[in-house]
């Protein structure tokens, strides 16, 4: 970190304290990660629940004091990777026989809905796009659906919830710091869009080799402590998977919807299965499925080829009973779009893919829309 050392970073921590206790940052947790990026020092501190709401008042005395101590610092951010404490475990009577994990319980009590968090301040919904499993495009069509989101007319905000692959800031485009302010992180704005990642905060190559709890904990703060602004809807990038940052999610805020993302094979279908009877479970409304890749178009003849299969996202949505959102194909210049930071819906508008991401927007756009009429009595 050229001159900002790590031991620079631990004395500031340990100087700041409670006035009422004495406990500074490193008694009530750990240095888990800083990183220097373009003059702005960006730290993580490993807590747990209870601990984290005694290091929030320190924060930004933190912050004043690492942007005006350090030599070559231009500013400072404080995150915490908090978490809650482990749950009590079940009796042996109440214990499920047979061994194996005991069952979550999501609310599904006949007629009961799943209790969630409030919304961010000035944020009429948030929609999660989701998949059972990696390399389905999930980020991709996340991304396109967003900017086309914005191009509907929508104040759109996007979030990068993949903590472990954070993808957002290349395939936007996006390269600066967010800056801090009054103790919040301001999202970059691009596209049309505000956009918020972890990836921002951290050197592009560095991993992010944290635990569940610590994920779930900076997924908590993305959503709480980034002044988004006022907002139609937040879009959520969501981690491959039916993990614990999806129930963090939905215990966090009120997800209006998920769009699930899915190729055509079979292999993929059965986990875009899972993806949705999880957000069935947790009460979340399925906006729909798209399939994802669903065909090969040539460049230079037109012939079509279905390299994976065809028709399965749609059977697997009828069968499921939910929509059917459309088709993306599989094509090069989808791909070239994300590496240059300039989404297909923007860069080729007229093309196969920045067609069908427009219907995809489209159709998603009418339902939120519907969905904020509701809310606001119209």
């Amino acid at each position: 970190m050229a001159q900002i050392t790590q031991a620079a970073i631990e004395r500031v921590l340990r100087d700041v304290r409670d006035p009422d206790t004495g406990a500074c940052a490193l008694d009530l947790g750990t240095l888990d990660a800083a990183t220097v990026r373009d003059g702005v020092v960006h730290v993580a501190i490993a807590t747990d629940r209870d601990r984290a709401e005694r290091i929030r008042p320190l924060i930004a005395g933190i912050e004043a004091r690492l942007t005006h101590e350090l030599d070559g610092a231009k500013g400072a951010s404080v995150i915490l990777t908090s978490h809650r404490a482990a749950a009590t475990p079940p009796s042996p009577a109440n214990a499920p026989g047979g061994g194996g994990h005991r069952p979550l319980n999501l609310g599904a009590k006949a007629g009961g809905a799943q209790p969630a968090g409030p919304l961010p301040p000035n944020v009429g919904l948030v929609i999660a796009v989701a998949s059972g499993k990696g390399g389905v495009g999930k980020s991709t069509t996340a991304v396109n659906l967003a900017v086309g989101l914005g191009l509907e007319g929508l104040r759109v905000g996007l979030l990068d919830a993949d903590v472990h692959g954070p993808s957002l800031p290349r395939m936007m485009g996006m390269t600066s710091q967010p800056e801090v302010r009054e103790g919040r992180l301001q999202p970059l704005h691009g596209h049309g869009i505000t956009a918020m990642s972890i990836g921002m905060l951290v050197e592009e190559s560095k991993a992010m080799i944290w635990r569940g709890p610590m994920v779930m904990g900076a997924i908590g703060q993305l959503l709480a402590d980034v002044d988004w602004g006022e907002l139609d809807v937040l879009v959520v990038d969501m981690p491959p998977g039916t993990g614990d940052a999806q129930l963090t999610l939905a215990q966090k805020t009120a997800l209006a919807g998920a769009v699930i993302v899915s190729t055509p094979q079979d292999i993929a279908l059965l986990d875009a299965r899972r993806g949705v009877a999880m957000f069935e479970r947790m009460r979340v409304p399925v906006l729909g499925i798209v399939e994802n890749m669903s065909y090969f178009c040539c460049p230079n003849c037109n012939h079509r080829t279905e390299l994976f299969g065809h028709g399965g996202a749609r059977a697997e949505a009828e069968k499921t009973g939910v929509p059917f959102l459309g088709e993306i194909p599989l094509l090069a210049d989808i791909r070239a779009s994300g590496d240059n930071g300039a989404p297909i819906v923007i860069s080729a508008p007229d093309s196969a893919a920045g067609k069908a991401y427009r219907a995809l927007a489209h159709t998603v756009g009418g339902a939120l829309r519907r969905l904020l009429d509701k809310k606001r009595g119209g």
